[in-house]
């Protein structure tokens, strides 16, 4: 994200961002501050999958664990909301850390599907664990505070959560410009010759998947600072599929095709809202066309045909001794 085109874009969306609480509605400042989280799952979920190529489905559950821990602190202590939400993004990170040094011994299909099941039982925790999340019932999360306002309402929790969102995608973007970015992607294209290269492989697997799980975490601790409840049905695999959806759609590897697509689904996803039995279906539909169709995305395809070299020029033709135009058979010979 460095062209003119980037800087200008960014430059809109702050201005844009900026003006938004004093024209807009509650509820439209309540959908950006929901779009701002997406964002944060988004990048997340890039991180693990578009810049290191390991294909996890769990990124609901780690979700989950930053919504609940940030809510019960939230409930049991008031501290500053954003010590919530930093213990909400360790705590995703260290189980993202554990979980990552056993699901990463597999591959391809086989990690999807680990990931994935780890997914289920966390879900089957959130609705079962009573006398933590309340189970089935849902939990409530009392309003954030900032030593010791209370931020009750979306517009007041709106400025931080940009805020938390545009931190993160600033730390996105240095990562991928960094030597560690750089290590990802030689493990994404190649284990065998990334540790030819000295890559430690299984280290930086491990590392990617924790800062995914903590992108996670702490983006389920922006949720809790203008929400006051959440039922663990939301946070299944259809959420995960629904974040797969965005960094694919936008384009496996971009940072600025996961902001488009987290932002262009989180819309789909609330206009959806009234057709929940329909959204994984939708998703699944949109996701299978561009995995057939455009495999990496939006934005991908868009950055290859960017980068790609113009083609050659074509040859001068050859002439024969009495200056006409060589045959076919001339040329061959010459």
């Amino acid at each position: 994200m460095k062209s003119k085109t980037d800087r200008a874009l960014l430059a809109l969306m702050a201005v844009a961002l900026a003006a938004l609480p004093f024209v807009a509605s509650g509820y439209v400042i309540y959908v950006v501050n929901l779009l701002m989280v997406f964002v944060v799952l988004a990048l997340g979920l890039h991180i693990v999958i578009g810049e290191t190529g390991q294909f996890a489905l769990s990124h609901a559950a780690f979700y989950g664990v930053g919504i609940y821990t940030a809510g019960l602190i939230n409930n049991l202590w008031h501290p500053p909301f954003f010590v919530s939400i930093v213990a909400g993004g360790l705590l995703a990170a260290l189980l993202g850390y554990v979980i990552g040094a056993l699901a990463l011994r597999m591959r391809d299909i086989y990690l999807a599907l680990s990931t994935f099941a780890f997914g289920e039982a966390m879900q089957w925790v959130f609705l079962n664990w009573q006398s933590v999340t309340n189970g089935s019932n849902g939990f409530r999360i009392s309003p954030a505070t900032l030593f010791g306002y209370e931020l009750v309402s979306d517009i007041k929790a709106y400025p931080f959560v940009v805020a938390i969102a545009a931190l993160l995608l600033w730390i996105t973007v240095a990562l991928s410009r960094s030597q560690l970015g750089s290590a990802f992607r030689a493990v994404r294209e190649s284990d065998v010759a990334a540790q030819a290269m000295g890559v430690n492989v299984n280290a930086i697997k491990r590392t990617a998947f924790t800062l995914s799980a903590a992108y996670a975490g702490i983006a389920g601790g922006m949720y809790t600072t203008f929400a006051s409840f959440i039922h663990p049905e939301s946070l299944g695999f259809q959420t995960t599929i629904l974040i797969l959806t965005m960094v694919v759609v936008g384009g496996i590897g971009s940072v600025r095709g996961a902001i488009a697509g987290a932002i262009g689904f989180g819309l789909i996803s609330e206009l959806l809202r009234q057709a929940l039995s329909f959204q994984e279906i939708i998703y699944g539909v949109i996701l299978m066309g561009f995995m057939m169709f455009a495999p990496k995305g939006l934005f991908a395809s868009r950055e290859a045909r960017r980068r790609a070299p113009p083609p050659a020029a074509p040859l001068p033709a050859r002439r024969d001794a009495h200056g006409g135009a060589a045959k076919p058979s001339q040329r061959s010979a010459a």
